[in-house]
């Protein structure tokens, strides 16, 4: 992701907008939501790699798309199609480790390697902020070409993955079937509903808040090349973060850890809008740590209590719900930064996700904590 430390510039370089910067994450999120379920259900019915390859494919046509444009209009269809290839790969990638290891009977390990995938993909990511940063500092389009170039690589790389056996029946792709599956998740498994409800929550957080880094780094006045070595620092501290989760949660137990990252989440929305200078970033980082944590944990548990055929359709399910979220908040917020205050809006998400985030919790609680456990 070389062109995340810079995104906020380039589009602001490109006569944007905050609310404008927002409605384009909006309509990137509701891209995502128009297929997301359904091309879990692909994954589930045509297999993982095969959805893994299109999604691939799009995603460099996406890039290449931005790589050209230079208004509104052209970034809008570059993030459909960004959006529509990010749903295709959502859900499938996962379901396709946690089958791999069930096929090799080594699923309790799945929380320990999916915090390493995001380690992996967030070390990567805080390299790219650095190579990112330097090449912005010639041209902020530079950045666009390379991730284009990037892109590309992920369609050989699918290619090479190998399909793992499917535990279960291979459903079959019908409309009726997809709402089927929905149902189940959100309304028949209570246990289920309360696991994807409360992650997605969390999931819709911390998407909110990888949207007001930049524009709080360029408020505090942080050069665009300062900026990419804390993009790299943030990243590097949800990868640390996300390869020790697995350990944590073994140590400290379910409650303690889900209990600890929310409480976290909500410190740094809080203490990133009171400290309008550098301190702040302390709470940046406290945000960015509980993150790493709360990812590969929260989808190890619906990993854990989801049957083999329909994950990839139960793991989009909650990157829907994500991302109905954030395309619902994300132009205000947008807006009311540019209206009034930054901070201001940084505070209001801290509230919406202590609100949202505190009620699904205590039902998460009494779903899976023992009675003896729940706070």
């Amino acid at each position: 992701m070389l062109i995340m430390p810079i995104v906020v510039l380039f589009y602001q370089e490109n006569g944007l907008g905050m609310q404008e910067v927002f409605t384009l994450q909006a309509i990137y999120s509701v891209a995502i939501v128009v297929l997301e379920i359904p091309s879990g259900y692909f994954a589930d019915a045509l297999g993982r790699k095969n959805t893994l390859i299109i999604g691939s494919v799009l995603g460099f046509l996406g890039y290449f798309v931005y790589s050209f444009s230079f208004g509104f209009w052209g970034f809008l269809i570059a993030e459909v199609v960004l959006g529509m290839g990010q749903s295709l790969i959502s859900g499938a990638d996962s379901a396709m480790l946690y089958d791999t290891l069930l096929q090799h009977n080594s699923q309790n390990d799945y929380m320990k390697h999916e915090g390493r995938m995001i380690s992996v993909g967030n070390f990567a990511e805080a390299l790219a902020g650095i190579a990112g940063g330097l090449l912005a500092a010639v041209s902020l389009r530079y950045p666009y070409y390379a991730q284009t170039a990037i892109a590309f690589l992920g369609v050989p790389a699918a290619i090479t993955l190998a399909e793992p056996k499917v535990y279960g029946d291979t459903i079959k792709m019908t409309f009726s079937k997809i709402l089927g599956v929905v149902r189940y998740a959100l309304i028949d498994n209570k246990q289920l509903r309360w696991n994807i409800i409360y992650s997605s929550f969390v999931g819709a957080s911390t998407l909110t808040m990888a949207w007001f880094v930049q524009p709080w780094l360029i408020r505090a006045n942080v050069s665009v090349s300062v900026i990419g070595i804390l993009w790299t620092a943030l990243n590097l501290s949800v990868g640390i973060a996300a390869l020790f989760a697995y350990k944590l949660e073994r140590f400290l137990g379910m409650n303690i850890t889900v209990a600890g990252f929310t409480i976290a989440l909500a410190i740094g929305f809080f203490g990133a809008a009171f400290f309008e200078n550098l301190w702040g970033l302390a709470f940046l980082f406290i945000f960015y740590i509980a993150r790493g944590v709360a990812t590969p944990v929260l989808k190890d548990y619906i990993n854990r209590i989801t049957e083999s055929e329909v994950r990839a359709t139960i793991l989009s399910v909650r990157n829907f719900v994500i991302r109905i979220i954030f395309a619902v908040w994300a132009p205000f917020y947008g807006w009311y930064t540019d209206k009034f205050t930054l901070m201001g809006a940084l505070t209001i998400a801290g509230v919406v996700f202590v609100a949202l985030a505190g009620i699904s919790y205590h039902f998460f609680s009494k779903t899976n904590f023992p009675k003896e456990e729940t706070v």
